[in-house]
């Protein structure tokens, strides 16, 4: 079964590894994917050359939506497996601006995963 990812035609930002997409169940304004060309589950798989390749995607897209959106902050995360809620098991990066008081307490960020382990 082929990547619902690699279906997307309208890329923010595209380098030899990979490319960028909005997210489709955006959870904020500007939530984006970064996505390796290459199809594979998991982020340890990642070849040096994709992760240099991907991380240079990240910044370039931090630096975008910081100017398109002006974020307060954001979250960098990836889900890898089926136990840490991973889906589409074609690996990716999801870079998620977060605003000032768009949840009532943002201590702890991604360690709420696992509800009442945030707040610590």
């Amino acid at each position: 079964m082929s990547s619902p990812f690699l279906e997307v035609k309208e890329r923010i930002f595209e380098n030899s590894v990979g490319f960028v997409i909005y997210d489709k169940f955006a959870v904020s304004k500007g939530h984006c994917l970064i996505i390796p060309k290459r199809e594979y589950p998991d982020y340890f798989e990642s070849t040096d050359e994709e992760i240099i390749g991907l991380n240079k995607l990240l910044f370039q897209t931090r630096k975008y939506l910081k100017k398109k959106y002006n974020p307060d902050g954001f979250n960098v995360g990836i889900n890898s497996g089926e136990y840490a809620g991973q889906t589409v098991f074609h690996m990716h990066i999801h870079l998620i601006p977060r605003y000032k008081n768009d949840v009532e307490n943002p201590r702890g960020g991604v360690r709420n995963v696992i509800p009442g382990k945030g707040d610590y």
